[in-house]
């Protein structure tokens, strides 16, 4: 059975003392593509240096809401070169991740502007986008009603919010699921892997963050797709070798994977 973590942070200090051995880990066990994604300028950079290391490692660039510092502008323009730059490299799959967090004090208009900007790159490079949200959900899908996004894009670690996900779905974007779908005080999970139709259903880690039960509170790794996988087939009443099938293969196709 192999397995595609669409989202994952291999560029975090975490994995500073052992992140060759486990990247090498994750892949012997079955993880045979992977998304280190991008969320600010630096972590960008060193998930691109990732990726041209690693075969089976892709990444996105994108500043995220909670990485945009005073100089978030000029982030922004750098963003754009090293897709460019790095265009035909096929290793840049996506710009992201990005939206709206207002779970913090960051200036709102700023988040908007960010966030559009980013958009207007996807569009130009022709790229999907990763979107973060965190308690903005109306403002988040107002954003996309308004602003055309060509080739959509997934909610990373989406919040299991019935509105956000109804639509998100009808706005033509995937859903991914992470370990929150497991956590035994998800209330919403059940219903939300039911509303997600197969064809729309990433899956992913949020490493190092959001380890699935049974191993919460732990350092995330790609291996523990495994629990996420088992809770979406234990939902959708499938096998867990189709629903690591299915995720794989929408992961493809909307990161624009030629097999």
């Amino acid at each position: 059975m192999e397995y595609f973590d669409s989202h994952a942070h291999y560029d975090s200090y975490r994995f500073d003392e052992e992140r060759d051995d486990i990247i090498n880990k994750v892949y012997n066990e079955g993880v045979t593509r992977i998304v280190s994604a991008g969320y600010s300028l630096e972590g960008t950079k060193i998930n691109l240096e990732l990726s041209k290391k690693y075969p089976f490692i892709y990444t996105t660039a994108g500043i995220s809401p909670n990485d945009l510092g005073e100089d978030w502008q000029q982030d922004i323009e750098e963003i754009d070169k090293i897709i460019m730059d790095n265009l035909n490299s096929g290793k840049i799959l996506a710009v992201g991740e990005i939206g709206f967090d207002y779970h913090y004090d960051i200036d709102k208009k700023i988040q908007y502007e960010a966030f559009s900007k980013q958009i207007d790159i996807a569009n130009k490079y022709e790229l999907p986008i990763v979107i973060h949200t965190r308690d903005a959900v109306m403002d988040t899908i107002t954003m996309l009603k308004e602003k055309t996004v060509k080739n959509k894009g997934i909610f990373h670690c989406c919040p299991l919010n019935r509105e956000l996900v109804k639509e998100a779905l009808k706005l033509g974007y995937y859903i991914s699921m992470a370990g929150p779908v497991t956590f035994k005080n998800s209330k919403n999970a059940d219903e939300i892997i039911q509303m997600v139709p197969t064809d729309r259903m990433l899956i992913e880690t949020d490493s190092p963050y959001l380890a699935p039960e049974p191993v919460r509170g732990t350092t995330n790794n790609s291996i523990n797709l495994k629990y996420i996988v088992k809770k979406i087939a234990s939902v959708k009443g499938m096998s867990e070798e189709k629903i690591a099938r299915l995720t794989y293969e929408n992961a493809e196709r909307v990161f624009q994977i030629a097999k």
